[in-house]
């Protein structure tokens, strides 16, 4: 990989290394963090992309810096390319964490980022815990009052209208007189009415009988109120799966996480509280997480929130309904290149004056 990726930078900045050269500037060994989008990545023979990419050949056009580029598979592999003076700038998005500072020589920050997770929706387990949830006893009992109640309402709206409320005509075989059948089905009928509300005003025609609708009114004003109430504070707030969705990092404990080898991620994972409690699988490159967390070789896959949201929003539909980002923006930290410490204090000068216009010109974030 190594290799390729310096015969492709040779190509790539050719053109811009002869006249420079001419002129007697030194050529820069620029090492690229790959398989890291938005920030950077090899997308085809000799093509990189990404936002921290871009950056770097603005920067060098501004300062007229000849380079070769070389793509390096980790942040941990680039970092320790730059300490050793394999190259001389190491690009790409590299968190400035506080570990890192004693080892390694950074430019300036050109944007923050935290880390977040993606994880896999499980429909199953939420539809399980909603019909969880909507079996609760206090919402059950709550029903059955409510029924029972308009049940009582309803007899007694029978009686006070002697079985045949206005409407009702026995040549339609509704009658008095009629059968078991018949009248089970007039009493559903009252029954259906005083439960839903339509159709009140023509089902009686006594005093007495519209007292009883009015109660029957407020019996679904009240035991309405309290069923709503019921589901929106009981039911749905318990809806969510918590074991699937965690309110931490620390819930991670017991689940596989992938993360990219020698990341901040991969760092938070085996560090106290995480250290020996967590799973944590290789992620070669960030676009194989849809894939691996759909085969279920991981729980969780954990990196830059920026870099996940933009391989979930990148994500086939069918695949991108069926992830999504939890924890966003935990442990938000500075991010920068990482220069080797023996580039030129000029040179390292001159590209932190471009980094910083850039941010002022809005460029960058």
């Amino acid at each position: 990989m190594i290799r390729s990726g310096r015969l492709i930078g040779i190509s790539l900045v050719l053109a811009l290394i002869a006249p420079l050269a001419a002129e007697g500037a030194p050529v820069l060994r620029v090492g690229v963090l790959d398989g890291s989008p938005p920030c950077s990545e090899l997308v085809g023979q000799g093509r990189w992309q990404g936002t921290a990419v871009e950056l770097w050949r603005h920067v060098a056009s501004r300062e007229r810096l000849p380079f070769l580029l070389e793509a390096y598979p980790n942040a941990r592999a680039l970092l320790e390319a730059t300490r050793t003076g394999q190259v001389d700038v190491g690009v790409g998005c590299l968190t400035i964490t506080p570990e890192r500072v004693g080892t390694y020589r950074f430019s300036l920050p050109f944007q923050e980022s935290g880390v977040a997770l993606l994880m896999q929706t499980n429909r199953l387990a939420t539809v399980q815990a909603l019909l969880r949830g909507m079996l609760d006893p206090k919402l059950l009992g709550l029903l059955a009052g409510y029924l029972l109640a308009i049940g009582l309402v309803s007899v007694a709206v029978w009686r006070t209208e002697q079985g045949h409320p206005p409407g009702w005509t026995a040549e339609a075989g509704t009658g008095p007189g009629g059968t078991n059948r018949e009248w089970w089905r007039r009493y559903a009928l009252v029954f259906q009415v005083l439960a839903t509300g339509p159709g009140t005003n023509t089902l009686v025609t006594t005093t007495r009988g519209h007292g009883l609708v009015v109660l029957s009114y407020l019996i679904r004003i009240v035991f309405g109120s309290l069923i709503v109430s019921a589901i929106t504070l009981d039911v749905l707030r318990e809806a969510p799966v918590s074991e699937e969705l965690p309110q931490s990092l620390g819930e991670l404990a017991g689940r596989r996480v992938a993360a990219r080898p020698g990341s901040v991620s991969e760092k938070l994972l085996r560090s106290p509280p995480l250290q020996g409690k967590v799973t944590v699988v290789a992620l070669p490159r960030l676009a194989e997480a849809p894939a691996m967390l759909q085969n279920h070789q991981v729980d969780a896959v954990l990196a830059d929130e920026q870099q996940l949201r933009y391989v979930r929003e990148r994500a086939p539909r069918w695949q991108r309904s069926r992830l999504q980002l939890v924890l966003g923006g935990e442990r938000p930290e500075s991010q920068a290149f990482a220069y080797s410490p023996q580039l030129a204090e000029t040179t390292a000068e001159g590209i932190d004056r471009a980094i910083s216009e850039t941010k002022r010109a809005g460029l960058v974030p």
